[in-house]
């Protein structure tokens, strides 16, 4: 099967052919570190998350990328409003980063680059740029000429002569384009800065990202990512320095997710709608983010509503449950699990193979759901339970778990799953699930003798508790109502 990715840069879906066979060079643009992770930054990082470990999946060897920018006049303010440093600023903000992301079951890149340790390789680059005449020194700063780029707007679709300053590109009159953006800025009092040939300073926003790829990558790598609102100034100024530096194309392919909306409003700070995850992982499990943040593409908007969230958990609740009860069935677990000609698994990597696309390859994942519950009513209703469907259900299973590695679920027994939930809700509601479970056992037992009322009395007694019990063929299972 061939993979088929929408580049931004061409504008149509396009077939992925890597650089080098069987291998992916990916660099993604992370965060600026100067305040905790909201939840927009969770989609970008966990998109390209479940994009490298698809492309694992299928074999293919990747080296993943993502920086942190750690200097920054964001951080500059926040570290004067806090009275820190700026270094204590960014440390602090990148442990809150990855204390989300590691709740959030997102793998680590095998590369995660500081710019301030990446400040030689940041001069080498502006070196070049000026010694080619893409780049002039006024004053201490150093900017980029972009008509000495003509290919500059290609990604973006925009006409240089149509662009009007804005949206990080300083306004100076020193600059001989208003488009033109700083390489380099001088340093002013009270800054951290570095040495340079052009006197003490910091690097510019876009040439942070150049370098680092530059010096991790090489000249050339096969897909760039972010978000969308990177297009333009970021990944525009990224590809005129990158290629005005080494006329050589940056990168192949360039991949963009969508936004994170908030009950269908733009997640804006001036709104006060920013929703941090750290926030948003004290009601709702991880996994059911995660399972809600892929379930548009990764290319659309999403829409973040609790109703969302609690649907999110109700699925992913379903899919546990599917887990459990296949493991309580007599001889699933034992031998191998072949699914790699599971229809439903064949399924679900046509839809990845389309763009990645989560929204469908979930919707196939479900369909396994169905079809492994009637296979196993079927098991469970035959008296001798037949044998017969167990390769089935094996194969089924061994692909909803394949499916969850790359969708990033199902990293819990289920067992372990409810066990938390449970706990969590009674807990709240000042009940022991001790006395739940007796109780369970008493209804069966009253059940088992035919004795109807009180099975009926102890049932009210849990509902009353906020208990829900649903009796399977394989025995009574209760959980919390929500």
């Amino acid at each position: 099967m061939t993979i088929y990715i929408y580049n931004t840069l061409s504008r149509k879906k396009v077939k992925f052919v890597p650089l080098a066979p069987d291998r992916v060079n990916m660099y993604v643009c992370g965060p600026t570190v100067y305040d905790s992770c909201h939840i927009g930054h969770a989609r970008s990082v966990i998109v390209f998350d479940v994009i490298v470990r698809y492309f694992k999946a299928r074999s293919y060897q990747v080296k993943y990328v993502r920086n942190f920018t750690d200097v920054d006049d964001k951080i500059i303010r926040r570290a004067n409003l806090l009275g820190m440093d700026t270094q204590a600023v960014a440390d602090k903000y990148i442990k809150e980063f990855y204390d989300d992301m590691d709740a959030l079951n997102v793998d680590r890149p095998d590369e995660d680059p500081r710019v301030t340790d990446s400040i030689d390789h940041i001069v080498q680059m502006i070196t070049r740029l000026v010694e080619k005449g893409c780049g002039y020194h006024v004053g201490g700063n150093v900017y980029f000429a972009v008509e000495s780029y003509s290919e500059y707007g290609k990604l973006s679709g925009r006409r240089l002569e149509d662009m009007e300053a804005g949206a990080r590109v300083d306004i100076d009159r020193k600059k001989r384009n208003p488009a033109d953006f700083a390489l380099w800025k001088a340093s002013k009092p009270g800054e951290p800065f570095w040495k340079s040939p052009w006197g003490p300073g910091r690097p510019g926003w876009h040439i942070e990202c150049s370098a680092m790829s530059w010096q991790l990558l090489g000249e050339t790598f096969d897909i760039h990512g972010g978000g969308k609102d990177l297009i333009f100034p970021h990944h525009e100024n990224e590809i005129a320095q990158s290629e005005a530096a080494f006329a050589k194309p940056y990168a192949k392919y360039w991949m963009h997710n969508g936004f994170v909306n908030i009950n269908q409003e733009k997640m804006s700070k001036s709104k006060g709608n920013f929703l941090m995850i750290k926030d948003i992982l004290k009601t709702y499990h991880p996994e059911a983010v995660r399972l809600f943040l892929l379930s548009n593409h990764y290319r659309s908007p999403i829409d973040f509503t609790d109703q969302a969230l609690k649907e999110a958990t109700l699925r992913l609740d379903k899919i546990y449950t599917l887990a459990q009860r296949v493991e309580k069935i007599k001889g699933v677990l034992s031998g191998s699990h072949l699914f790699e000609d599971n229809p439903f698994w064949n399924r679900f990597c046509q839809a990845m193979d389309d763009d990645f696309n989560t929204a469908l390859a979930i919707g196939f994942l479900f369909d396994l759901l169905r079809n492994t519950n009637r296979l196993s009513d079927q098991v469970q209703a035959s008296p001798s339970d037949d044998v017969s469907l167990i390769p089935e259900i094996q194969s089924n299973y061994a692909a909803l778990y394949a499916m969850g590695e790359i969708i990033g679920i199902l990293t819990q027994s289920p067992h372990n799953y409810f066990a938390a939930q449970k706990t969590d809700k009674l807990e709240e509601r000042s009940v022991d699930p001790q006395a739940v479970d007796d109780l369970v056992a008493q209804r069966t037992q009253a059940r088992q003798a035919k004795d109807w009322a009180v099975a009926d009395k102890i049932r009210q007694r849990l509902d009353d508790m906020g208990v829900q019990v649903e009796d399977r063929p394989e025995g009574a299972v209760w959980r919390i109502a929500k």
